[in-house]
């Protein structure tokens, strides 16, 4: 998952505000000074309305910024709170409808918890819901700059998509 930051410049500083995110922004005297900083300003936005129970924002497709990684396990504490949110839920009511205590929802929601994907996989499927993994060749780093490293050599692409290798993957 990742939000858009978008970046301007002012007073010889380069301001990063996310607009999925308001109050989010942090500067840098560099572009990627502020990036770098935009990357951990996101994170403890996000935690922060996680802590306070809060459901953050969703992000949404924008043009014309730099996309800013959320670290995983921060990715998935969010995705359970929008679920459970999505599903008109409290912890208490969602606890039960998975057969777990409530604190162990408090749990899964919080930035710092590490869920198996066994555990994920069985929560959803007892909501109707369903688990989806994607990974990836990175294309951003965790200060949000393009990552740009040699591919070895390899089959063309079509002929890697012919082959069915080339897909995304879900579980």
């Amino acid at each position: 998952m990742q939000y858009i930051a978008k970046l301007t410049r002012e007073a010889g500083h380069w301001l990063v505000e996310f607009p999925d995110c308001p109050g989010c922004q942090t500067f840098g005297d560099t572009k990627e000074e502020g990036l770098a900083m935009a990357a951990e300003a996101l994170e403890g936005w996000l935690e922060t309305h996680l802590e306070f129970g809060d459901v953050p924002p969703r992000p949404r497709a924008r043009r014309g910024g730099v996309p800013i990684d959320v670290p995983p396990r921060l990715n998935v504490a969010i995705q359970l709170r929008w679920l459970r949110d999505d599903l008109g839920l409290s912890q208490a009511e969602f606890a039960k409808r998975v057969g777990v205590s409530q604190q162990q929802i408090a749990k899964l929601e919080k930035p710092t918890s590490n869920p198996t994907i066994r555990t994920l996989v069985e929560l959803t499927e007892k909501l109707g819901a369903r688990v989806l993994i994607r990974l990836g060749p990175p294309t951003t780093t965790r200060k949000g700059l393009i990552g740009h490293r040699p591919r070895a050599s390899s089959p063309s692409r079509g002929a890697r998509k012919a082959s069915g290798s080339g897909g995304a993957h879900s579980a």
